[in-house]
């Protein structure tokens, strides 16, 4: 891609002056090896690794359809919601699963327009990610509302009884944002597919393979007409996407600042939600790709510095993260207001939700400081255990926002204490399947990783690649 060669003659130059930089791609490879390594993942039988993770997938995906179907024959009283906790795990996953959708599109589009290049690894994996979050937190919504055939109420077209929707509403905003936000995703995510599909049909053994991949490549044939209306388009969705990152998961925080309960009426969550579902995606991306790196040998394009810029982030966003837990409990004693403070003095100190408070602290406040150490973020299995403790945070901080704010309201006859049923968790878990199993489909049928934009910053990509190499052997002779 143009990103990658017009970039790449920044690099040698610095290079030629004796300040080395630290290769994106490793040992030298060269165009024809990073074509037939992601190209192997696809053209070969999977390894073991991946059927001892695509078979339990599929067995939960089933637990979800079972609780779904469940759910549909049964009624909503199978959850475990009450009076006056109305909202609990099927919001609580709902937001989760978006935040994890996140990562995707902030390292496809943010760091593609700011020329990150180490992003051209990771960023396929990232959007399919994104995708497939997307489709596991729809589910929950949906459900939500009872009978879910009707969902499509909530779209902006009048209904049989000429009732419009209520458009003041921060729910019906959630349906604008996601759906626009999913769409935009599908989109970016294939233009960039295009290449690589061509390639697949290029090398496709079979008709059928060969068939399908041409259906999907549009005819492309890598002419310089293409590539420039190609990078136009990228470069252009890229822009588009880039204020969605910021607008999805702000007006999901709406569904909770506009109203007036303690607890949630407050003017912070917006950059708090943005901010954690970054630290929330970035988790998740090194919690699927530090796998699906060792499984696949692909040690030498997803190298230490794309974890550790990785770890970084996460370091970063978990700084912000606590700065929001600590300002949230200061405006509480600031703003003096006696219900604030209640309901943040039942979070924190004498609630029946107390251990989730604690739980989700440690998780995304005090772990991600390990980061601080170069050793901790060059260590793969500190990373991997710190990426699946900011998962689990973040669903705790969820939680800890939604019920525990309603589950004691203003009048003593009111309270309840939410428990999830079985029906709940089981779904819960088998959303975890569902996502698990379209991810590993497409490690079996797509690209993990981009092959074009890995060659963009392979050395050979600058037009000045002989002149470097020549200067180098030059200087060398001389010594």
């Amino acid at each position: 891609m143009a990103n990658g060669t017009t970039d790449q003659a920044a690099a040698h130059p610095s290079e030629a002056e004796g300040v080395a930089r630290e290769p994106l791609v490793l040992n030298n490879r060269s165009f024809s090896w990073v074509t037939n390594q992601i190209c192997s993942i696809v053209e070969n039988r999977q390894p073991l690794g991946w059927w001892f993770l695509f078979i339990p997938s599929v067995l939960l995906a089933g637990c979800l359809g079972f609780t779904l179907v469940y759910l549909v024959s049964t009624g909503v009283g199978v959850w475990g919601n009450n009076q006056p906790v109305a909202w609990g795990w099927a919001i609580v996953n709902f937001v989760f699963w978006i935040g994890i959708g996140h990562a995707g599109t902030l390292i496809s589009a943010i760091l593609f327009l700011t020329r990150q290049r180490w992003r051209t690894s990771v960023n396929r994996a990232s959007e399919a990610m994104t995708l497939f979050a997307v489709v596991c937190a729809g589910i929950f919504p949906g459900f939500h509302v009872g009978r879910f055939w009707m969902v499509w109420f909530l779209a902006p077209v009048p209904n049989a009884n000429a009732i419009w929707q209520n458009f003041k509403s921060p729910l019906l905003w959630d349906v604008f944002a996601v759906s626009t936000y999913f769409t935009v995703s599908v989109i970016f995510w294939y233009i960039g597919l295009i290449p690589d599909l061509a390639t697949l049909r290029d090398r496709a053994r079979t008709k059928i393979r060969k068939m399908a991949y041409g259906f999907f490549a549009l005819g492309w044939r890598g002419g310089n007409r293409q590539w420039q209306h190609y990078e136009m388009g990228y470069l252009l969705l890229a822009a588009l996407s880039t204020p969605l990152v910021l607008s999805v998961h702000s007006v999901v925080s709406f569904d909770f600042a506009t109203s007036i309960v303690p607890g949630w009426h407050t003017t912070i969550f917006p950059p708090y939600f943005v901010a954690g579902a970054i630290f929330g995606g970035f988790a998740m991306v090194l919690t699927l790709m530090i796998p699906c790196r060792r499984i696949y040998g692909l040690q030498d394009m997803i190298t230490m510095k794309h974890i550790d810029n990785m770890a970084k982030i996460i370091l970063l966003t978990g700084s912000i993260v606590g700065y929001a837990y600590i300002m949230e409990l200061f405006i509480s004693y600031y703003s003096a207001s006696k219900y604030e403070t209640d309901a943040f003095h039942l979070r924190i100190l004498s609630g029946p939700y107390t251990p989730y408070y604690y739980c989700m602290f440690f998780c995304n406040v005090i772990s991600p400081q390990i980061f601080w150490f170069e050793k901790a973020r060059k260590n793969l299995v500190v990373v991997f255990i710190v990426a699946n403790f900011v998962n689990a945070g973040m669903w705790f901080e969820r939680f800890v926002i939604i019920p525990t704010s309603i589950s004691i309201d203003f009048l003593p006859g009111q309270w309840g204490i939410y428990h999830p049923s079985w029906v709940e968790m089981l779904m819960f878990a088998g959303t975890f399947g569902l996502f698990l199993s379209l991810f590993l489909l497409f490690l079996r049928f797509l690209p993990v990783i981009a092959i074009a934009e890995v060659k963009g910053v392979l050395p050979q990509a600058d037009p000045h690649y002989h002149d470097w190499k020549k200067l180098k052997e030059g200087r060398r002779a001389g010594a």
